[in-house]
């Protein structure tokens, strides 16, 4: 069992949400912090929520440069790298294409930039964010976990063609690292998984219109929103048991065994 004590763990997407809770979660139990996000007045107030033992960084994950940059950081600050979460990404649904409700005929489609933007977010800079940190683990001889965020939304969600192609990837990628670590002889010193959380109670999902979110607890078997904490508190779980790799754990309160039909 790995201990987190001591333990440094690098987060992007981290001044808020589960990537602040994941912080959060971290520190309270000795360990350290490395946190990334592109926001930076949000990320100064994270830092002074979570206090010591979190260096932050301003960081842009579809920046090659930025990314290396945040690796290095965690190196030079804490000298090793136990934990990767690559939490960084960005929501913006709409149709493939949309028809009119008179003629048939399409009348909208999904830009190009919208879809684009949400795949050099969650995809690519998840790409580079592990790819830079991995580099660093491998070559100062680090031990740890790499741990993906998916989303129920990777089993596919009407309006969200961008958002669940990338949250799918994300399953996708455990088990192509894991393999390749393996290949290398490093696959029991670098762990690869990730989570899937179904609705968590973050900020935006709390301020969504009552009558929608109330649509969505009533398919919830639990009957409420995970919240980020909780979501905290399993990728902790993943970390500190070795056993546990190239998998995706589900933390949605049953959401897809909900239809009332």
């Amino acid at each position: 069992m790995l201990e987190i004590k001591d333990s440094v763990a690098v987060i992007t997407g981290g001044s808020g949400g589960i990537g602040m809770a994941l912080a959060r979660y971290w520190t309270s139990r000795g360990g350290k912090v490395v946190l990334a996000d592109i926001a930076e007045a949000a990320l100064a107030g994270a830092a002074r929520e979570i206090g010591s033992e979190t260096v932050t960084v301003l960081c842009d994950v579809t920046k090659e440069e930025d990314c290396a940059r945040l690796a290095d950081t965690a190196v030079e600050r804490f000298g090793k790298i136990n934990l990767v979460a690559p939490f960084a990404g960005i929501i913006m649904d709409g149709m493939l294409v949309s028809t009119d409700r008179d003629t048939g005929k399409v009348n909208r489609k999904m830009p190009l930039e919208v879809f684009r933007k949400v795949i050099d977010i969650n995809l690519t800079g998840v790409f580079l964010t592990v790819r830079e940190c991995v580099e660093r683990m491998v070559n100062n001889g680090c031990r740890g976990l790499i741990c993906f965020i998916s989303s129920t939304g990777s089993l596919g969600t009407a309006g969200q063609i961008n958002y669940s192609s990338t949250k799918a990837a994300m399953s996708v990628m455990p088990k192509v690292l894991t393999a390749e670590f393996f290949r290398r002889g490093l696959a029991d010193r670098i762990r690869c998984a990730a989570v899937a959380p179904g609705y968590v109670g973050t900020d935006m999902v709390k301020g969504m219109n009552q009558k929608a979110l109330e649509k969505i607890l009533g398919e919830v078997p639990i009957g409420r929103l995970i919240e980020p904490e909780e979501v905290a508190s399993l990728v902790g779980e993943i970390y500190r048991n070795e056993a546990l790799a190239g998998e995706t754990f589900f933390i949605h309160g049953g959401l897809r065994l909900g239809s009332r039909g």
